[in-house]
């Protein structure tokens, strides 16, 4: 089993760490709030601990649990506590009065941005984003979409989707992640026009 640490405090940072736990898996839960993240952590059980904001993360791997707008902050602020980290960015880029735009322009995503305020030595995977928080805590199979540019990083991510009962798709290097990032606005759009937000995107794989 790995150990993750997750900073963040909202609805996914909970679905991934209540899997996490259930799958036996270390879970650090670190958020600005100390008073919220050892909250999370006791709600998580499992051993789940809660970490200091800013200081070196204890997890191999580290969920980027928080809103676009501040994922380049957190990781700037973080600087060298990250080297070697692998670090698992899961935002989208809505964008517009009702989040039907990307903030991010062509050739440009959350992620790339994420790894460009990076250390060096430390691997951005994008994954999650295209799964809904409250679908994923419900259990059960699902897919989730990975990108990436070091290909030991995303294996190490993609043994963590599969603990977790999931199963990942590499749909191929970081610069899919602004694809991924759209695919999160189509799974919005879906869901407003119809289908509902108990919904997820899935791939069917013919013989």
């Amino acid at each position: 089993m790995s150990s993750i640490s997750i900073i963040g405090l909202g609805g996914m940072a909970r679905a991934i760490g209540a899997r996490a736990v259930e799958s036996g898996h270390a879970v650090e839960v670190i958020g600005r709030d100390a008073a919220k993240a050892k909250d999370l952590a006791a709600a998580l059980g499992g051993g789940a601990t809660a970490g200091t904001f800013g200081t070196t993360p204890t997890g191999d791997l580290v969920v980027l649990a928080v809103p676009h707008a501040g994922g380049v902050p957190v990781v700037t602020e973080y600087g060298d506590a990250l080297a070697g980290k692998v670090v698992i960015d899961i935002s989208n880029t809505f964008a517009g009065p009702d989040d039907t735009a990307l903030a991010t322009p062509e050739g440009s995503s959350a992620a790339q941005e994420i790894a460009k305020a990076a250390p060096a030595s430390a691997h951005v995977v994008k994954a999650f984003n295209t799964v809904f928080g409250h679908v994923l805590a419900r259990g059960g199979s699902l897919d989730v979409l990975v990108a990436g540019d070091d290909a030991g990083a995303k294996a190490r991510v993609s043994a963590f989707v599969e603990s977790l009962g999931l199963r990942p798709l590499d749909v191929g290097g970081l610069d899919m992640a602004h694809r991924l990032e759209g695919a999160g606005l189509l799974l919005m759009g879906l869901a407003r026009s119809g289908a509902g937000f108990n919904v997820a995107l899935g791939v069917t794989i013919l013989d």
